[in-house]
């Protein structure tokens, strides 16, 4: 499917000497720089009547701008009337509300079944939106809240805004040992090299920048619930910044290691964790700036069953036993 575009414009006097991608970016911010980039080498951009097909040719000002260029289909999955908990939904952007045991993306090993999958059955002309509106993902066994874009323009503005850090993400999660209080990890975050499906806190070099905040909203005799929010996105963030201050999440089947047993717990509680089935977190709040309106908009996501369970029956406990120190 393609769908065909034809822009108009003009370069501002004030764009004098840049470079023509980055003139054009200017003057139509509803695409990406490097879409831009990419219809001048194919010969879809004019100035003034003529064909310019080198980005970084100088522009003077001023000049006519004649666009006319195709979005082509983004996505080759196939659509799957897999059902989606939408809480919010606009002619731009929809918040879904993810469930556990639910990949994002099309990858090694989950061909399909994917809320990819889902999005294209649902929402057809997202087919044309890079990545089918998806602009920032969770581990499949995390749940809460995703936002997606069903526009270009929508998608271009929500990149935009989470390179600048301008989305507001906060989770919940519940970690191992008793935390006495809250701080930030600021710690870089790459592959590990030896486990390849892991991440870790490596040298700088080697790895990219990541920050997580977070404080303790309750704690229990061994373990603690914590509030995080992120500064950055890298995969597992917060697996594994827990993991390297030595509080992993519960039942995370990467970076928890060998759990240690909970010394006099009731039955109920050591059969909840050992059967907890996934790391304990969940996408909880998610405020960002409308990509089209503007308008500041914030979501809550409900916590899930299970970590309620886990939560009431730690409670219980904390209650019973009083503190471990």
């Amino acid at each position: 499917m393609t769908q065909n575009i034809e822009l108009k414009g003009n370069i501002s006097e004030s764009q004098l000497g840049q470079r023509l991608d980055q003139a054009l970016a200017e003057c139509f911010p509803d695409y990406s720089r490097s879409r831009i980039k990419e219809w001048i080498l194919a010969q879809k951009v004019q100035l003034n009547g003529k064909i310019v097909a080198k980005p970084r040719e100088k522009v003077m000002g001023g000049e006519a701008i004649l666009i006319k260029a195709e979005l082509e289909e983004e996505v080759s999955s196939r659509p799957q009337d897999i059902p989606l908990d939408v809480i919010y939904e606009d002619e731009d952007i929809l918040v879904i509300n993810k469930p556990t045991d639910f990949v994002v993306h099309p990858g090694a090993g989950n061909h399909d079944g994917t809320i990819l999958n889902a999005l294209l059955h649902h929402y057809p002309e997202i087919v044309n939106v890079p990545r089918a509106g998806i602009v920032h993902r969770l581990d499949k066994d995390t749940t809460g809240l995703m936002v997606v874009a069903k526009t270009v323009p929508a998608q271009t503005h929500l990149v935009t805004q989470l390179q600048a850090r301008e989305i507001t993400r906060e989770y919940e999660a519940i970690a191992c040992g008793s935390m006495t209080a809250g701080g930030t990890v600021d710690e870089p975050i790459g592959r590990h090299p030896q486990r390849r499906t892991h991440m870790a806190v490596t040298e700088l070099g080697l790895g990219k920048p990541a920050m997580t905040h977070y404080r303790v909203k309750e704690k229990f005799r061994s373990h603690t619930l914590l509030r995080l929010r992120l500064e950055s996105g890298r995969t597992h963030q917060i697996r594994v910044h827990m993991a390297h201050l030595g509080h992993p999440l519960v039942a995370d089947p990467l970076y928890l290691g060998r759990p240690r047993p909970l010394r006099g717990a009731s039955e109920e509680l050591r059969d909840t964790m050992r059967n907890f089935g996934r790391q304990a977190l969940h996408a909880a709040m998610l405020q960002l700036e409308h990509p089209i309106t503007g308008q500041v908009m914030q979501w809550q996501a409900p916590i899930p069953e299970d970590m309620q369970r886990l939560t009431a029956l730690l409670r219980a406990d904390t209650a019973e036993k009083g503190m471990d120190y």
